[in-house]
């Protein structure tokens, strides 16, 4: 149990460090459209897809799936800036409530996408 959580709080911060840098790094375009959020969501949901793959082909041990998974994963996206951004977004103007719907609509295909991506890299045969 206390293995677990180390793993997780490790990881965790990882994927906290991680998604601070991509929040400094991604550039921010035209309107508003949070880039930096979904370029970290579409990473975490990534590399969920290909460490769950990999764990379910036994090619990772539980250890580093849940360093992976529970903590990287988690501390990279950031389901609240994701929400907090969109309604943001929404109550700002007509234009912004536009580019909110574009950005939420995204975000889910293209996270869906990465997901399935992820699983396909690991090798697993159906996704």
């Amino acid at each position: 149990m206390l293995k677990s959580v180390i793993l997780v709080l490790v990881g965790g911060a990882v994927g906290a460090v991680l998604r601070e840098d991509m929040m400094l790094w991604v550039p921010s375009p035209a309107y508003q459209f949070p880039l930096d959020i979904l370029a970290a969501n579409l990473l975490a949901s990534l590399l969920l897809g290909l460490v769950t793959g990999l764990c379910q082909r036994m090619a990772v041990s539980e250890g580093i799936s849940l360093f992976m998974t529970t903590g990287v994963t988690g501390g990279l996206s950031t389901f609240s800036s994701f929400a907090y951004g969109s309604v943001m977004l929404t109550l700002a103007s007509l234009m912004s409530a536009v580019v909110a719907s574009v950005y939420v609509l995204t975000s889910l295909a293209f996270g869906y996408l990465a997901v399935v991506v992820g699983l396909k890299l690991s090798g697993q045969r159906s996704a």
